[in-house]
């Protein structure tokens, strides 16, 4: 992967990472498969913008999630490196009732990197339509810029959100990226 797309203040080595919203807001823990916390994110509460501040297990801040317009229901949101303070990679979302579909993008060229799509498209118009969003968990597929599987983002059932992100391959994707959309998509998905 060009170290173009590298946060800097973020090293993910690991290719299993689970995401896992508290009971209190939109607000995420991302461990690794060892159990141990690499990342937290919260979502900023009454901004005119979307906006989503992560921290290391550490603590430092790693890097900034943030909505493009005010009311972006299909919009995009730039992630910005905390240590160099560069956008790093832009997520752009394709708004449909059928299928979520995410798309991580070079934030000067626009160029596809990867893309975060539902698995299921009945799936994801029950969620939206019926109002199920909170009660069915939801799969996404990771794609590479080729239209390759790279990974899944797979739901789980619990009392609050939960998925498990696996990365098979990620030497063409930015795993940063795909986790941050993670925790991104489950807050704006189930508004």
């Amino acid at each position: 992967m060009p170290s173009t797309y590298d946060i800097s203040t973020v090293d993910l080595d690991d290719d299993r990472y689970e995401v896992r919203q508290s009971l209190i807001r939109n607000k995420y823990a991302v461990r690794d498969s060892g159990g141990s916390v690499v990342l937290r994110g919260k979502q900023k509460m009454f901004r005119m913008k979307e906006e989503f501040p992560f921290v290391t297990g550490d603590g430092e801040d790693a890097f900034t999630v943030k909505a493009g317009g005010i009311v972006d229901v299909a919009g995009n949101y730039a992630i910005t490196d905390a240590g160099t303070g560069e956008e790093v990679v832009v997520l752009d979302e394709d708004f449909s009732l059928f299928v979520e579909n995410w798309t991580v993008r070079d934030p000067e060229t626009g160029e596809a990197l990867a893309t975060i799509r539902s698995k299921s498209k009945l799936l994801s118009a029950l969620r939206h339509l019926v109002g199920l969003a909170n009660l069915i968990p939801n799969r996404y597929e990771i794609f590479d810029a080729d239209g390759d599987h790279v990974g899944n983002v797979r739901g789980k059932f619990s009392l609050r959100d939960a998925y498990a992100v696996t990365i098979d391959d990620a030497s063409d994707v930015p795993k940063e990226a795909v986790v941050a959309a993670a925790c991104v998509l489950d807050a704006l998905e189930n508004e």
